[in-house]
């Protein structure tokens, strides 16, 4: 379960100090998938960097699996975020000095699981994803959908029971992004891991269980 209580952030903007979030609560059960709507400025990746401990609230708790994740030093959160959750962003963050399997692998190596174990399991992702041929290959010559085939792996490889993706059909074109949507939802699905999704994307959005909408720092249930 991840559990948000009170939570509320502001930021200063000279003399004013609006307030982002107001007293949000939400629950996401583990296993399921939310989506986060709401008009851009309006704190969804604020709200997400809290989620997985980037962030810190003003006031409130936000835990996961049982523990107060706002209450941990910097270190414990970086290691609960490497070991626990997954990300996919519009614009990929993939390491152009790394290739394809380079680019998933690392995140295994980074929970200490290295040499064949971790090339075979990048390898296997990347075949699930599509692109078993395309291992060796730089990662600024694929097409944005490809990129984001890869990231979804990256996400995934080391399993997570969390995964938050901001914005991850953003910088896609239509039909791509139609492609991405379900691969996205049924891969964190048949693994059991939650799915968190900020999007403006409606196609996106109608996959989830549930759809959330942020606004004026208050969230809403839409469906």
């Amino acid at each position: 379960m991840l559990s948000l209580r009170g939570v509320t952030r502001s930021f200063r903007e000279g003399d004013r100090v609006p307030r982002v979030l107001d007293a949000v609560d939400l629950e996401i059960e583990a296993g399921s998938c939310v989506a986060i709507m709401g008009r851009s400025g309006s704190g969804k990746s604020t709200l997400l960097n809290l989620m997985c401990g980037i962030d810190r609230p003003d006031a409130g708790t936000i835990e996961l699996d049982g523990q107060n994740i706002a209450a941990l030093r910097e270190p414990a959160r970086t290691r609960l975020r490497r070991a626990s959750i997954g990300f996919v962003y519009q614009f990929f963050n993939l390491l152009t000095t790394l290739d394809v399997e380079e680019n998933v692998r690392i995140q295994l190596e980074l929970n200490g699981v290295r040499g064949a174990e971790a090339r075979r399991r990048s390898a296997a992702l990347l075949a699930e994803v599509g692109l078993a041929d395309r291992l060796e290959s730089a990662v600024d010559v694929l097409s944005g959908g490809e990129q984001q085939r890869v990231a979804i792996a990256r996400a995934l490889v080391h399993e997570p029971r969390w995964v938050l993706a901001d914005e991850p059909t953003g910088n896609l074109d239509e039909a791509t992004a139609r492609d991405i949507v379900p691969l996205l939802r049924t891969m964190t699905g048949a693994r059991g891991a939650a799915l968190i999704v900020v999007t403006h994307d409606r196609a996106l959005a109608a996959v989830a269980d549930r759809i959330v909408e942020l606004s004026e720092g208050r969230l809403r249930t839409v469906l």
